[in-house]
């Protein structure tokens, strides 16, 4: 009798264990409801995103990766651990959310801007940035938007970098960035580069998250914005 009683007791932790994983990865992609938030594709404004703001003042815009399972909104907290665990609603999820730094003066038309999102293994959140260092993949993988209420910036993608998590000039982001300086590190370090003359006059936008082999190893994606007219 025990023993049937300890293996019913196995068979549900095991089938917790399992619902309480696919939930997981489930949160990590763009709830239903969201949808209707979502910019045009060829939109210059987004007053949608207004909405969502009501629902949330930390909404800050909509990220897409063209090609990628990328297309979230973007969140930014009092500090960059507000929105590890939580999402675009506020409600706890593991999968958190996609938020900009904290540190960002929102002013996109120069500048560096980083954004960071969790690495999840079925390509949820930032997941498919982990594929990036592959030369195909950057290849294959080159564009963006990044949409605010009141504009829209396309972005191309030019490098990308695997560093540590406390890479000084990588993480050293805001208004203060030494964007030359930012740059060159770049295209000395990128383990994928396209050269497209990007200048410290320029607004680029990071994209980090975790590396699958390193506890401290991050993958970022560098991308130029272009404001839309």
């Amino acid at each position: 009798m025990i023993a049937v009683i300890f293996i019913l007791i196995m068979l549900l932790y095991g089938g917790y264990s399992l619902w309480d994983t696919v939930m997981v990865y489930q949160g990590a992609f763009l709830p239903s409801d969201l949808l209707q938030f979502k910019p045009a594709e060829d939109a210059v404004e987004s007053p949608t995103l207004l909405d969502l703001r009501v629902m949330n003042s930390d909404v800050r815009g909509w990220l897409t990766i063209d090609g990628t399972h990328i297309d979230y909104p973007v969140v930014q907290g009092e500090n960059d651990m507000e929105y590890v665990n939580k999402d675009v609603y506020g409600e706890f999820t593991l999968s958190g959310s996609i938020f900009l730094s904290s540190l960002d003066s929102l002013e996109f038309d120069q500048g560096y801007h980083l954004l960071y999102g969790h690495h999840m293994d079925n390509g949820g959140m930032f997941g498919d940035l982990v594929e990036f260092p592959q030369e195909s993949y950057f290849e294959d993988h080159t564009s963006g938007v990044f949409y605010l209420p009141d504009a829209a910036y396309d972005i191309t993608l030019f490098a990308c970098l695997e560093v540590d998590a406390y890479d000084p000039v990588v993480y050293d982001c805001g208004p203060e960035a030494d964007m030359k300086k930012l740059l060159d590190y770049i295209e000395e370090n990128a383990v994928q580069y396209r050269e497209m003359g990007v200048t410290a006059a320029d607004s680029v936008m990071g994209f980090s998250t975790c590396a699958e082999a390193e506890t401290n190893g991050r993958v970022v994606v560098f991308g130029r914005l272009t404001k839309r007219s």
